[in-house]
């Protein structure tokens, strides 16, 4: 059965039920009242045909108008029930003439009105909360009203979730912030019916015209709220191009229990796969009456790390970061996050090994969490000894330091630019991750590298540089249009972190975790998304350049080399890699070979003893200039 003629069978079954109650009701007021003393003499089988024949042919003129047949029941709410007594009142307005007409052959036609009137509204009611309890548990939902006023809304998804973002609204004071004038669903499975007195108005492929017609019909063009599967990106990227086409501002609908936010959308929505969670237990484990400690923590993914390690209740938070401003700004925020949890705010840098130590031998931390780094791949091109000192330095540092106190654990955050190196910021995170595990296979202390994508909305993303472009009214610039990148969420970055530490159990193992990221976004295809939150048009509001790809950027990167193997974790969407280094017992003297030529700003020699500690990028390095100076 098609989805058209199922919606006609249930609004043939609707009208069906309430015409049967109508006439059900007429009859059994009819027979209450010739049972009474309100009537005497026989029972006129004429006088209660007559008034049963006529009232249905009003009934069905009545509802028919008002359109109660395309309510869907088991989506019953407020509206409907307003929709059902102005319907029962406009039957009773056309039967009244006739009744009037036919007095003198009805007896009691008054009390028979009456009585009928309120027996059919008690059955029609007590119909719709029999189907609500049976779907939902809260047949007296129908009675929350939803406000008339506030912000038009165009509602799109599927018929579940906008059943419970209707009914949420009936509960919240969000639901007098938003009038919600129609919902379009994405398969349009129940097209002319009704959600809680909403009307379906068409399916995906119906939703410019839906928004010219409410443009005209309100003066305004109604915001277009998400949810359910239409948040999904193959449905996202067509619903953005509409939406932009008709200059309606796209919103998302927050999951909250309590109530449903209207918001902008969630750099989470322009991801191509569902966003990862915590798995909280184990974390909270590992977190709950420790001291933690984590080194950049004023950045973009320390704070969120923070932010999320303050509420798993360790016993002490220590923060480590080189910037006055982010380490001012997490310590308030932090404050206000969790005023009884003790944090102690350090301002060092990574480099500074003495100034570790005495942070280290202060805070005796339990878990080290190492994010400082530098990681704008272009500027680390122009400033190699830096990104060697800081990414390469500062990990041993850290981790010396840590192994130092005692520290059970110590998480690495390394970068998916680590695989096949073609940047010095690549490959000096690679060579730290490399120098890590090293140190951890020679002491008690566990070690997790954890391998990133792009972090959507953190410093230095193109995500930020994107809506700075667009606010100024463009050009929106690309380096190339080819190019691709994995992205994830600063929450989804973080808890990865915790994670991986969790997963971690052997004294004395280092391991490399990755999260599944589904597959890479082309950045010519993200930058078109967002210029279309805007609801504007790509190419035609805002023109979209092309730059050419920058020093050290590729096109395309990866999570893991060719010979690392990759193996499935307990939490889903974490992979741990074998990635065997391979390096000997030169190891240590090359490394601080390269430590000791970088602080002696010996770009050359640097670079050549990076491309002997990691040589992948050595080759990639010779191979760029080869082809420079053919």
């Amino acid at each position: 059965m098609t989805p058209q003629r199922a919606a006609r069978r249930a609004m043939v079954l609707t009208l069906s039920f309430d015409v049967a109650m109508a006439a059900i009701a007429m009859v059994m007021a009819s027979i209450l009242l010739w049972s009474s003393d309100a009537v005497s003499g026989p029972y006129s089988f004429l006088s209660a045909g007559l008034s049963t024949g006529f009232f249905i042919i009003a009934v069905v003129i009545g509802f028919l108008i008002r359109g109660v047949q395309k309510q869907v029941w088991r989506h019953m709410g407020w509206p409907d029930a307003v929709m059902m007594v102005q319907a029962v009142g406009l039957s009773g307005l056309i039967y009244l003439p006739v009744m009037l007409l036919l007095n003198g052959m009805l007896v009691a036609p008054w009390a028979t009105f009456l009585v009928t009137t309120l027996l059919w509204m008690i059955f029609l009611f007590a119909g719709r909360m029999v189907a609500l309890s049976r779907s939902t548990r809260t047949p007296l939902q129908i009675f929350s009203p939803i406000s008339k006023s506030g912000q038009p809304v165009l509602l799109i998804g599927d018929a579940d979730n906008c059943v419970t973002v209707l009914r949420r609204l009936q509960h919240s004071t969000q639901g007098a912030k938003v009038r919600v004038l129609g919902v379009v669903e994405i398969k349009g499975s129940d097209p002319g019916r009704a959600i809680r007195g909403v009307p379906i108005m068409g399916c995906m492929d119906d939703l410019g015209n839906v928004i010219d017609v409410l443009r005209v019909r309100y003066g305004q063009i109604p915001w277009l709220a998400v949810t359910g599967v239409a948040r999904e990106r193959s449905n996202m990227l067509q619903l953005l191009e509409i939406a932009s086409t008709h200059g309606a501002e796209i919103m998302a609908l927050g999951g909250d229990e309590a109530a449903q936010i209207l918001a902008p959308l969630h750099p989470a929505d322009l991801l191509a796969r569902p966003e990862r969670l915590l798995d909280i237990a184990p974390v909270r484990n590992i977190v709950r009456g420790a001291s933690v400690l984590v080194t950049g923590g004023g950045g973009t993914i320390g704070a969120e790390l923070t932010r999320q390690v303050a509420a798993l209740e360790p016993d002490c938070l220590t923060i480590v970061d080189s910037s006055e401003f982010n380490l001012y700004s997490i310590d308030m925020a932090l404050g206000a996050l969790a005023p009884q949890l003790p944090v102690v705010s350090r301002l060092g840098d990574v480099r500074d090994m003495s100034r570790l130590t005495d942070i280290f031998q202060r805070a005796q931390p339990d878990l080290v969490i190492h994010a400082a780094a530098l990681k704008h791949v272009p500027l680390m091109e122009h400033n190699i000894c830096e990104a060697i000192l800081t990414n390469v330095g500062g990990a041993v540092n850290a981790a010396r330091a840590a192994v130092a106190v005692g520290a059970r654990r110590f998480v690495f955050i390394s970068t998916d630019k680590a695989v096949d190196p073609d940047n010095v910021m690549g490959a000096t995170k690679r060579l730290a991750e490399i120098a890590v595990s090293r140190l951890a296979a020679d002491s008690s202390m566990t070690a997790s590298m954890v391998r990133f994508g792009n972090v959507l909305g953190s410093s230095g993303s193109v995500v930020p540089l994107f809506e700075r472009q667009i606010a100024a009214g463009g050009p929106v610039t690309l380096t190339d249009p080819g190019v691709t990148r994995f992205f994830m969420t600063v929450e989804e970055a973080s808890s990865l972190v915790l994670q991986a530490a969790a997963l971690q159990a052997h004294e004395g193992d280092a391991d490399l975790f990755v999260l599944d990221m589904g597959d890479p976004i082309a950045i010519l295809q993200l930058a078109e998304t967002m210029i279309r939150l805007k609801g504007l048009v790509p190419g035609v509001d805002i023109e979209i350049v092309t730059t050419g790809l920058r020093d050290g950027e590729k096109m395309h990167e990866a999570l893991t080399y060719s010979h690392e193997q990759i193996r499935p974790t307990e939490v889903d969407g974490v992979n741990r890699v074998a990635s065997p280094n391979g390096h000997g017992e030169l190891f240590e003297k090359q490394l601080a070979a390269l430590l000791e030529a970088a602080a002696r700003r010996d770009r050359s020699e640097a670079l050549r003893l990076l491309g002997v500690l990691v040589p992948e990028y050595g080759a990639n390095r010779a191979e760029r200039n080869r082809r420079q100076s053919a």
